[in-house]
């Protein structure tokens, strides 16, 4: 790279390494005439309603096929998805889930919404992911259940927490909401452990605007699913026979309909996405202070709804994550710092201090207090690209190299 000062910045006023007017990123989502017909048929059929619709029930069974799941049925988002999960395995007042503190606030807030005590066990910074010994560390008497959130895509250990969970008869509930099509060991995600949800929200690889599905191997539990997003009903029941506590969580004809269509596009999305990833990491290897997770042979497919790495503040002037945030938007190269400690949030407080819970029993959780050293690590160095980057050329890859060497080089010369 030609000889950078502070002041080629483009924070600085210099000339950005991408002009966004020029050269913008990949709009999202990717939509064509395909899902306008796919909205048309809906409209026109007169069938808006799940129930009596063919594309609700024709989405279920491709998504299971494509996940490698027996049963799938569709709900209205990835939150109910978790939320129903706990409830068809019958997890409620008092019981406790242990969640990873560096996810998106739905795998902890699932929990405390059935009535159960959400545990924290801290993460590995290699990973991002929970940390299967930290799981098996926090296990009591009371605890039911373990979700591990596959962030990023990148798969979980699940050989470990499955090991862990069998050993001490806990259900395995996979977050898989980031993580369509990732395979861990050759084997795709969600239904490895009991059961498992992934969210169709407007940002992620497939999408609806809104939506979710719960998948499982064990018809049981598939029974059980669907109940709950049946308001209570059992399959082939009558209409008006609730034998059990359920809600609507049925999702509708036009997004089923919209998932369809972009299923297709998933594959090829997909494959884009895995090889600029793998052209970035060799990029990104050969500067210092960039640290990438680590590579792990079992995860045989990461499905990259983010590409996540660790910015080293000592390797770059001694400036801070988010000075190095401003920069790169400055450089016209968009990312985000991710998450913050999920415990620290104020719905875990109101909480434990038992404000709006309905439910009254079971160990009180001083949740602001809670430290877990890596995660706070995660949350003052990581830095995330968007899944929808990824969907661009080569050069664009380039581009977020580029951006990073040369404000790398201006603030160490």
């Amino acid at each position: 790279m030609l000889t950078v000062s502070i002041d080629n910045l483009a924070i600085n006023g210099g000339v950005p390494v991408r002009d966004l007017s020029l050269k913008p990123w990949p709009q999202w989502p990717i939509w064509d005439e395909t899902e306008e017909e796919a909205l048309l048929d809906v409209l026109h059929s007169g069938n808006w309603w799940s129930v009596y619709g063919k594309h609700g029930k024709a989405f279920e069974a491709e998504f299971a096929e494509y996940q490698e799941a027996k049963f799938a049925t569709n709900c209205t988002n990835g939150t109910a998805a978790l939320v129903v999960a706990l409830r068809a395995l019958g997890i409620g007042c008092g019981d406790e889930v242990i969640v990873p503190p560096y996810t998106f606030v739905a795998t902890a807030g699932a929990v405390v919404e059935v009535g159960a005590i959400p545990v924290f066990a801290d993460i590995d910074g290699d990973t991002l992911n929970i940390d299967p010994t930290k799981v098996e560390d926090a296990i009591t008497p009371r605890t039911r259940a373990v979700i591990p959130a596959h962030i990023a895509g990148r798969p979980c250990d699940m050989d470990r927490i499955l090991k862990i969970a069998k050993k001490h008869g806990i259900f395995v509930i996979e977050d898989a909401a980031q993580a369509h099509g990732a395979t861990w060991n050759g084997k795709k995600v969600g239904a490895l452990g009991d059961v498992g949800g992934f969210s169709f929200q407007a940002s992620k690889n497939l999408n609806s605007g809104e939506g979710g599905i719960v998948v499982t191997n064990s018809e049981e539990i598939a029974d059980a699913v669907w109940s709950v997003i049946n308001v209570g009903r059992v399959r082939n029941g009558r209409w008006y026979e609730h034998p059990i506590l359920g809600s609507n969580y049925r999702l509708g004809e036009f997004q089923s309909a919209i998932l369809r269509t972009q299923m297709k596009r998933l594959p090829s999305q997909m494959e884009i996405r895995t090889a600029n990833a793998a052209y970035l990491t060799r990029l990104l290897s050969e500067i210092p202070g960039i640290r990438l997770p680590f590579a792990d042979p079992r995860i045989t497919c990461h499905s990259y709804h983010l590409y996540t790495f660790r910015y080293d503040k000592s390797e770059f002037g001694g400036k801070s994550r988010d000075d190095f945030s401003k920069a790169m938007f400055a450089e016209g190269v968009e990312v985000d710092a991710g998450y913050v400690p999920l415990y620290k949030e104020g719905i875990f407080a109101r909480f434990s201090s038992r404000k709006g819970s309905w439910c009254q029993v079971g160990r009180k959780i001083d949740y602001q207090n809670l430290e877990y050293p890596v995660c706070e690590q995660i949350c003052k160095d990581s830095v995330w690209l968007d899944q929808f980057q990824l969907l661009g050329a080569r050069s664009d890859m380039e581009d977020i190299a580029e951006a990073i060497t040369k404000i790398q080089t201006a603030w160490t010369k």
